[in-house]
């Protein structure tokens, strides 16, 4: 279990776990290895490759909507059937899997886990408004369901 799903277990916030990670454990995983003014696309082109070293698969999930050849608009990316759930619940940047060996007590399969990741550009501090807020309830839902979900500000994030 990570900590990020531990602490979503727990009741514990979001910006409680980040002052907790850098006031005990004296660093801020977010930010690990970021260099200063760093986009959020090369951010996300470094949690990409480190994804790739680590053999998780990522998939970048675009969310929007735009008018087919008729003009109805046609809804696409994770969680975005409507703009009502749009607004309260934002699906991450990053979708994929990550294989997951399973115990001999679960019969010795491997499993794929999913992941996910909200890419932010370096230096980047949560606040709870606004989108973070629906894109914290993402990651919330994600882990408790079992998967994998956080903020990545940096590589060093998976």
């Amino acid at each position: 279990m990570q900590l990020e799903q531990w602490a979503i277990c727990h009741g514990v916030s979001h910006a409680a776990l980040h002052d907790l990670k850098i006031n005990v454990f004296h660093h801020d995983t977010m930010e690990f290895e970021a260099s200063a003014g760093m986009s959020e696309n090369a951010v996300q082109q470094r949690v990409r490759l480190e994804a790739a070293r680590l053999d998780i698969l990522l998939f970048r999930n675009n969310v929007g909507v735009l008018p087919d050849d008729r003009g109805v608009p046609v809804r696409y990316g994770l969680a975005n059937e409507s703009p009502t759930q749009n607004k309260r619940l934002k699906s991450a940047d990053l979708i994929g899997l990550r294989k997951v060996l399973i115990t001999p007590a679960h019969v010795g399969h491997t499993i794929g886990q999913f992941v996910s990741r909200e890419v932010k550009e370096s230096g980047w501090r949560y606040t709870g408004v606004g989108r973070e807020a629906a894109q914290q309830k993402w990651v919330e839902l994600i882990c408790k369901y079992g998967g994998d979900a956080c903020f990545a500000a940096a590589e060093g994030t998976l």
